[in-house]
């Protein structure tokens, strides 16, 4: 592990430094300290200052839009974004920015990189991540969802669930059956398809946050262009696998920071609620500030191997387990604190429909109650914790496969 950063990323932290010096109100406390209204406006002006600066696109060759700059500076500037409280571009920006452009970059075609890279940048296109189905969620490979070759355009039937997001969004990317023949994790096809056209249903279901955030999309004899495939036919695996480890680098430098920040609003949560000098309260605060520095060291392990071009391994399941599995233990502590107050939720929710409430977010119940009930969800999404514990059993401690059951 490695947790040193050379001279000229730390040149490179002082640019952006600069850079939020010079953009951000004097007062800046955050985004999570804006109104609703007010942080929207504010994410999409920041949006576009991004991509002005060239940070949005940091790592993308030069010739596609962007900044040609390695790992570790991208990883320096999602560190300082983090600390002062702003966001990496809008919701949806996870999806065409994070995921697919750098899926593009390394197995898209010409075409496709041309085509689709400068209007994920601008905006022009928003993007929806059609991986889960009703019987394949962790067991992803066994999807059902089929594209079938019709001359020169796909044709899609299935059902997608868990869409973050598709009732914002222009185009999915879908993995689908293309060679029902074949075994499991083969003949399936990395796609992109255009959400409005006939064929396409999208239906948002409200969480018991009381947000929309998730929707269920319907294809119905859905059709994409035939060059609208990714990686090649029937390798959509391979594609699927590596955009999955696009964000691990990302969110072991990130997420620290994030959870170290909700721990320090914890600390004056108590306090406002005269929980700072109860011993049980203060016992349980320092146990969520320990994990979080273990999370800090597990994320410089993660980092280093990231840095180096490791395809995900073991360690991602540990962090995946890890943060989601303590997020519940802490927002717990939390609704402990406010007691009843946290049963009248007052005060916006978080934004943020994943992980910790946004930097610089107000200690109200509306901020806490909410996160409360978001963070039950990060055991199950991105592969629940009961899959996380089989991938460590059986590939860390050699423990043998847990028995599949069969149908009869």
């Amino acid at each position: 592990m490695d947790i040193s950063y050379p001279p000229h990323t730390e040149t490179f932290r002082a640019e952006v430094r600069a850079f939020l010096g010079e953009t951000l109100p004097p007062d800046w406390k955050g985004i999570g300290a804006l109104d609703e209204e007010e942080a929207w406006d504010f994410a999409r002006d920041w949006r576009r200052r991004l991509v002005e600066r060239g940070y949005l696109s940091l790592t993308w060759p030069v010739q596609y839009g962007g900044g040609g700059l390695s790992k570790l500076h991208q990883v320096v500037l999602m560190e300082e974004l983090a600390l002062a409280g702003v966001p990496f571009g809008l919701p949806q920006d996870t999806f065409g920015v994070k995921m697919l452009a750098n899926t593009l970059l390394r197995w898209g075609t010409e075409e496709q990189k041309s085509r689709f890279l400068p209007r994920i940048l601008s905006g022009e296109d928003t993007w929806c991540q059609g991986y889960s189905e009703p019987d394949a969620g962790s067991d992803l490979a066994s999807l059902k969802t089929r594209a079938v070759l019709d001359g020169d355009e796909w044709v899609l039937d299935g059902q997608k669930v868990w869409t973050s997001g598709a009732h914002h969004s222009d185009w999915i990317f879908v993995l689908a059956r293309t060679n029902p023949g074949a075994s499991k994790h083969r003949g399936i096809s990395f796609l992109l398809v255009p959400l409005d056209q006939p064929g396409v249903e999208v239906r948002p279901f409200r969480m018991m946050s009381g947000q929309l955030h998730f929707n269920e999309v319907f294809f119905d004899g859905a059709r994409t262009r035939a060059d609208l495939v990714v990686g090649g036919v029937d390798n959509g695996w391979a594609v699927a696998q590596s955009l999955l480890g696009v964000e691990r680098g990302e969110e072991a430098a990130t997420n620290p920071i994030l959870f170290r920040a909700e721990v320090e609003r914890l600390v004056e949560l108590a306090r406002l609620h005269g929980k700072d000098q109860d011993p049980v309260i203060r016992q349980r605060i320092a146990w969520c500030w320990s994990k979080v520095e273990i999370m800090r060291c597990l994320g410089y392990r993660i980092l280093t191997g990231w840095l180096k071009g490791a395809e995900p391994g073991p360690e991602s399941s540990i962090a995946k387990l890890y943060w989601s599995e303590y997020h519940t233990e802490v927002t717990d502590l939390a609704m402990d604190i406010m007691g009843l107050h946290g049963q009248v939720p007052v005060g916006r929710p978080p934004l943020r429909t994943y992980r910790t409430d946004d930097p610089g977010a107000a200690n109200t119940s509306g901020s806490w109650t909410t996160t409360y009930l978001i963070a039950r969800s990060g055991t199950i999404y991105a592969g629940t914790s009961q899959v996380q514990r089989d991938i460590l059993a059986e590939k860390v401690l050699g423990l043998p496969r847990e028995p599949r059951l069969t149908s009869r």
